[in-house]
């Protein structure tokens, strides 16, 4: 008779021990299931150290797959935040205006790493339309639509977790794509800037916006101006990660003073 889905008559001492990616594949599934996963269990499941587990835990966590919790990792529970669909039929114009201004920061033969989101969803519109030549990473698949009606752009698609609400790829193996490549120009959104810092509240938005950061000579964050203040989940960076912040309106002041001492330039598109 089995026990769980694993036969009684299966030796689990010489059972296969499953890879890394494998580990933490089941991890997440496990937490499909259940909110809540032990450490010790998964040691023991997987025939391997607790620190393992702890390792695996962890680089989900920051991947934005989960939470750590104490003794092990709980399943993310979300707040009600609008779809993409939802936020690409708001502020239409103004997003138009910034993705335009944005648009005209890139050079041609320039090479970018562009994130999932309703505003650089209108950068990638702008490019397109210019015919801007530029070799485009992106984990979204609207952006890489847009980009794609346009011969100049060459676009390359993360591999990933797809998320359905926002059309886009999130997880350790599009952060681990990304980590290969660098890049002249990052262009992000967020869910918000403060003195903090910008910041997320997508699931797994925060790691793959962190990485693109990190790949790029320079870093260009595309935010509606209605964000200012405010925090998300994660946070993405400092502030002085960012090259510029291209928006719709000028910053509160104290906002606009930490800009200035992080040396960052603020872009206002009228």
């Amino acid at each position: 008779m089995p026990v769980g889905n694993i036969p009684t008559d299966v030796d689990l001492e010489t059972r296969p021990k499953l890879r890394k990616q494998e580990r933490r594949k089941h991890i997440l599934l496990e937490l499909r299931l259940r909110p809540h996963v032990r450490i010790s269990e998964l040691a023991d499941h997987f025939r391997v150290s607790a620190e393992t587990v702890r390792r695996d835990i962890g680089k989900l966590s920051d991947d934005g797959l989960l939470d750590r919790a104490h003794g092990g990792a709980s399943a993310i529970i979300s707040g009600r935040y609008p779809s993409f669909n939802e936020r690409a039929t708001d502020r239409v114009n103004e997003r138009e205006r910034i993705g335009r201004l944005a648009a005209n920061l890139v050079q041609p033969g320039e090479t970018l790493m562009v994130d999932s989101g309703a505003t650089t969803l209108q950068l990638a519109r702008f490019l397109a339309f210019d015919g801007t030549p530029c070799t485009v990473f992106t984990n979204s698949f609207p952006v890489a639509m847009a980009l794609g009606q346009s011969d100049a752009a060459n676009v390359v698609v993360c591999p990933g977790d797809y998320l359905s609400s926002e059309s886009a790829v999130v997880g350790t193996d599009a952060v681990e794509f990304l980590q290969r490549h660098s890049v002249d120009r990052c262009l992000i959104g967020a869910s918000g800037l403060s003195e903090g810092g910008p910041s997320e509240t997508i699931r797994g938005f925060a790691a793959v916006k962190r990485t693109m950061l990190r790949q790029c000579r320079m870093s260009h964050l595309l935010i509606d101006g209605r964000k200012f203040g405010r925090e998300g989940l994660a946070q993405i960076g400092n502030l002085s990660d960012l090259t510029s912040v291209v928006s719709d309106q000028d910053p509160t002041a104290e906002l606009a003073k930490s800009l200035r001492h992080s040396n960052v330039e603020v872009l206002v598109a009228r």
